[in-house]
């Protein structure tokens, strides 16, 4: 008589087993899934914030390592314009190029 607490002497040892199985089942169900979107959340966000942070620390390198590496040829002043102009035509024709390649132009 598996039911009957008096006879059986494992009864609390399975009951209790059935509750905690119940509840990692209810667990794995409901909270799981939960913290693991949290975690995607957070961490995407954190590797988001990063890469724009690394893209920007980049960009600052290429500027000064242009700008010094025009300083040999020309004066500081005329480096510091020349770099400019030099980044701005290669952004501008990055843009143009991604413009032209991009998909679902619509009204043109």
């Amino acid at each position: 008589m598996a039911g009957n607490p008096l006879t059986d002497p494992n009864w609390a040892s399975d009951l209790t087993d059935t509750i905690v199985e119940t509840i990692d089942k209810v667990r794995d169900r409901t909270t799981k899934p939960i913290v693991m979107v949290a975690r995607g959340l957070v961490f995407g966000i954190l590797v988001a914030f990063l890469g724009m942070m690394a893209v920007a620390l980049l960009l600052i390198a290429i500027s000064r390592g242009l700008v010094n590496l025009l300083e040999w040829p020309l004066d500081h002043d005329t480096s510091v314009w020349v770099s400019h102009l030099v980044l701005g035509s290669i952004f501008c024709l990055i843009g143009t190029i991604c413009m032209i390649k991009r998909h679902g132009k619509e009204g043109v």
